[in-house]
C-alpha cells in the first residue's frame, strides 16, 4: 500500500501491448519508486506507524508502449512567461518522438493555450527534425507563448479534430491546472489523448519537483547584475546597488545567487518577513561600517505595500513592485536621517528570462523531454514530469500543483544566506 498522505498514483490510457522499438538502453519497470524522503528517521517513523514511505512512479523507457508510433500525432504547446530552455525541450522533444520512437508527424500550437482555440487563427504548424535542429542555441521559444485560460471544450475539440494522441504542455503552475483540466475534458469524452506536463518555471516553484529548467540559468546569468550593483556600490561614498531578482512567491533565485555571489549583504525573499523600519535601520548600520551595500530580491516585502485585488490575464495576483519601493524608500529615509546615499537599481528580469540554457540546464531539458516522450508513449496521461533525488519521476498534476515550494525560513538554506550575508535574521 502506498501511503495515504498524499496520492502520487498515475493515471494510463490502458495497458501497454506494443513493443518498444527502442534499443540500446534499460527498461524501467512500472513498479520502480523514488522515496520522497531521504531521512533514515522519517523513513523509520514511517515503519513505526504502520505506514509505506511516500514515493513516487520512476520515470523512463518502458519495454512495452501504448500508443502505435506509425498513426500517432502529437503536439507541444509552451505557455506563461519565458524561460531558457524553452527551445531545448521542444527540440529534445521532437528528436525523441522520431529518433526513438519513429513518430513522423508533430504539431507546434502557437502562442500558448491560445493555438489550441480556433477563435485565435492561430495555425498551427508542422515540427520536424530539421526544423528544430539548432533552437537550442537560441532563446524563447520558437512557439510564441501567452498567458491566461482558454475556453476547454474547444481546445479538446481542436486535439479531437486532429487526431492528436500526445499533447505536451511545457509551463508552469497556471499551465499544468490548464493541462489539468483539458485532461478531464478528455476523460469526460472517453477519447485516448494523453496530457504531459513538463515543469518550466524560473523560480524552481513547482512542488515535489528538486529543480525544474530554466533556474540555474537565472542564477548563473544573475551574477552580471550583483557584481554591476557591487561595483557601483564600492564606486560611491554610501553606495547601494539595489537588484530586483525574479521570485514572485519563492526566494530561491535570489538565495542561490546570494551564495554564488558573497557580495551580496541584504538578501530578501518572500518567505522571511521584514518591516521597512528594520530594514532601513539594518542598511544604515551597515553602510555606518563599511560605506556600502548590495540588496537583492522581488517578491519580498509585499505586505508594506498597498495591496490590490487587480490580477494579470493568467489570474496570478499582481505583486507590487518592491525594488521601485525600497528605491523611494531608501531616498526618503536616508534625506530624513541626513546621510547622503548613491543609489543605483537593476532589474536584469528581462534579460535573464530571454537567454540561452547553460549547459547543465540544456542537460536537464533533454532528460526532461526525453522522459516526458517514454510517459506519453507509456499512455500515461495527467501527469507532470518530476525531478526528486536526482531521479526522474512521474506526478500526477493534482499533486504538483497541490502545494508552491517555498523557502523553509528555519532551514539550513536559508540560515546559510544569513550567514554568507551577515544581516540580520529577523529584520523587524
Amino acid at each position: 500500500m502506498q501511503s495515504t498522505e498524499l496520492n502520487t498514483q498515475v493515471h494510463k490510457l490502458g495497458e501497454c501491448r506494443i513493443p518498444s522499438p527502442m534499443t540500446g538502453m534499460p527498461f524501467i519497470s512500472d513498479d520502480e519508486r523514488v522515496l520522497c524522503h531521504s531521512s533514515t528517521k522519517k523513513i523509520e517513523a514511517c515503519h513505526n506507524a504502520g505506514k509505506t514511505p511516500l514515493s513516487f512512479e520512476m520515470a523512463g523507457a518502458r519495454e512495452k508502449i501504448y500508443f502505435d508510433p506509425s498513426k500517432l500525432k502529437c503536439g507541444i504547446v509552451t505557455c506563461g512567461g519565458l524561460c531558457p530552455g524553452l527551445n531545448d525541450v521542444i527540440r529534445s522533444i521532437v528528436l525523441s518522438l522520431f529518433h526513438h520512437y519513429g513518430v513522423r508527424m508533430v504539431f507546434g500550437f502557437r502562442y500558448g493555450f491560445e493555438g489550441l482555440s480556433y477563435r485565435y487563427g492561430h495555425t498551427p504548424f508542422e515540427l520536424t527534425p530539421s526544423m528544430v535542429g539548432d533552437i537550442h542555441a537560441k532563446g524563447g521559444t520558437i512557439l510564441g507563448s501567452s498567458r491566461g485560460p482558454q475556453d476547454v471544450g474547444e481546445m479538446v475539440d481542436t486535439l479531437e479534430q486532429m487526431n492528436v494522441g500526445i499533447l505536451f504542455a511545457i509551463g508552469g503552475d497556471g499551465t499544468l491546472r490548464g493541462a489539468q483540466a483539458i485532461s478531464e475534458e478528455v476523460k469526460k469524452r472517453r477519447l485516448k489523448i494523453s496530457i504531459i506536463g513538463i515543469p518550466k518555471t524560473i523560480d524552481n516553484d513547482i512542488g515535489y519537483v528538486e529543480q525544474s529548467f530554466g533556474f540555474e540559468t537565472a542564477v548563473y546569468e544573475s551574477r552580471n547584475a550583483i557584481y554591476s550593483a557591487h561595483t557601483e556600490a564600492l564606486g560611491a561614498r554610501n553606495g547601494v546597488g539595489l537588484v530586483k531578482l525574479m521570485g514572485r512567491h519563492s526566494g530561491f533565485i535570489a538565495a542561490f545567487a546570494t551564495l554564488a555571489n558573497s557580495d551580496v549583504n541584504f538578501c530578501l525573499i518572500p518567505e522571511s518577513d521584514f518591516t521597512l523600519e528594520g530594514f532601513l535601520k539594518a542598511l544604515k548600520e551597515r553602510l555606518e561600517k563599511r560605506g556600502h551595500a548590495v540588496v537583492v530580491g522581488e517578491g519580498a516585502g509585499q505586505s508594506l505595500m498597498e495591496n490590490t485585488d487587480a490580477r494579470d490575464s493568467s489570474g496570478n495576483i499582481r505583486l507590487g513592485d518592491i525594488g521601485t519601493f525600497l528605491k523611494d524608500q531608501i531616498k526618503i529615509y536616508s534625506d530624513k536621517c541626513g546621510m547622503e546615499v548613491t543609489l543605483k537599481y537593476i532589474d536584469p528580469s528581462y534579460m535573464i528570462r530571454s537567454v540561452a540554457a547553460s549547459p547543465h540546464d540544456s542537460a536537464l531539458c533533454l532528460l526532461m523531454a526525453h522522459n516526458a516522450v517514454h510517459a506519453g508513449m507509456s499512455g500515461r496521461t495527467n501527469i507532470v514530469i518530476g525531478y526528486w533525488k536526482r531521479e526522474f519521476t512521474h506526478l500526477p498534476i493534482s499533486l504538483s500543483v497541490s502545494r508552491r515550494k517555498t523557502i523553509d525560513p528555519d532551514s539550513r538554506l536559508w540560515a546559510s544566506v544569513v550567514a554568507c550575508t551577515g544581516q540580520k535574521r529577523d529584520m523587524r
